[in-house]
């Protein structure tokens, strides 16, 4: 029987408090969990003073199993343990070579695997292994509607609280882009350790993120859900005098996401506000109100009619059918067929 899976929180818990694991596998789609995982376990397992004859380092390009297998097996030298880290483990062919290793690992050995963008086959030996012996963790993308908790999340274990509105902000904005977030994040940390600040609001976010409190994603999609022409078409207007701020790249996937959710509602059996939350995987009532609202304003024939025409955007802002592509005007087209055909 497989063993449970542990969460990210709860390998850097275990890390911190200096209970390793053997063996770590840390794959997946999402880098930034794999390489906080393997920073923390390089700033924990050895002290400063030992890492010179006890911290090996290897490339999936420039190795193999063998030389990781041969590296994992020796043992330390003045020192409790070892830590061995394969970076780019997905590029090393014989990979399967250390199974039976992980079925009997050096207790002295931290063997750190990052296999990245792709997943080990959990059928074949060595993913079977470390799962018993070790630690097999997926680093999974986060969905984008689930950003905005996420980012609340982050920041509770800063000890900092964040207003749903300035979550929602940065989640449009940075999309899931996980390491930029993080960035960001610190950023913010600082400036909020100087002034003596325990909550990011949506000011702070504007000051110093870039991100207006007015003209946002997150107030297009509001303006859009209550077919607010006017304040629409101001946010429009913004976006294309800022376009560094406000690319299209960003705006589009964030009005997919909305008007595909708003399809799913009326696809749900249950439309009142729980019955929406639970089908869409939303957490705070505040959320739900806009589907609430669209649904007022869109049948569902034209809300798939939005999708393709958001799609046909993207298409044209990739330069699919034209030969320059100008973001404003694509935005300005597909804001008047959302709003008035």
């Amino acid at each position: 029987m497989a063993k449970k899976e542990y969460t990210f929180d709860e390998i850097c818990r275990d890390i911190r408090a200096k209970r390793f694991a053997p063996v770590y596998i840390l794959m997946g789609e999402e880098p930034f969990f794999i390489d906080k995982i393997t920073d923390l376990l390089v700033e924990h397992v050895l002290e400063e003073s030992e890492r010179d004859f006890n911290q090996l380092v290897f490339y999936g390009a420039d190795t193999d199993g063998i030389q990781i297998l041969n590296a994992a097996r020796r043992y330390p030298m003045m020192s409790r343990y070892q830590l061995v880290v394969v970076r780019e483990a997905q590029l090393v062919r014989d990979i399967e070579v250390l199974a039976n290793y992980a079925k009997q690992p050096l207790e002295s050995t931290v063997l750190v695997i990052n296999y990245k963008y792709k997943t080990l086959d959990r059928r074949k030996a060595l993913a079977a292994a470390v799962d018993k012996n070790g630690i097999l963790f997926e680093s999974k993308k986060i969905p984008d509607y689930k950003m905005p908790a996420f980012i609340t999340s982050f920041l509770q274990e800063r000890s900092l609280g964040i207003d749903s509105k300035a979550a929602q902000m940065l989640s449009d904005y940075l999309g899931n882009d996980l390491n930029r977030l993080d960035k960001e994040l610190d950023k913010l940390a600082i400036i909020m350790a100087e002034k003596a600040l325990k909550r990011v609001t949506p000011e702070l976010v504007e000051e110093n993120i870039g991100i207006s409190k007015e003209y946002n994603n997150f107030e297009l999609v509001k303006a859009l859900a209550v077919h607010d022409v006017a304040k629409a078409n101001r946010i429009i207007y913004f976006f294309g005098k800022n376009p560094k701020n406000n690319p299209i790249q960003v705006t589009l996937p964030v009005l997919f996401n909305y008007f595909s959710n708003l399809l799913i509602c009326y696809y749900t059996k249950d439309r009142s506000e729980a019955g929406l939350m639970a089908a869409l995987g939303l957490k705070a009532a505040f959320q739900v109100r806009d589907y609430l609202a669209g649904m007022r304003h869109y049948s569902a024939m034209k809300v798939f009619l939005i999708i393709h025409e958001i799609r046909m955007a993207d298409a044209c802002a990739k330069g699919m059918g034209t030969v320059s592509p100008d973001d404003r005007e694509i935005l300005k087209e597909l804001l008047y067929k959302i709003l008035h055909n």
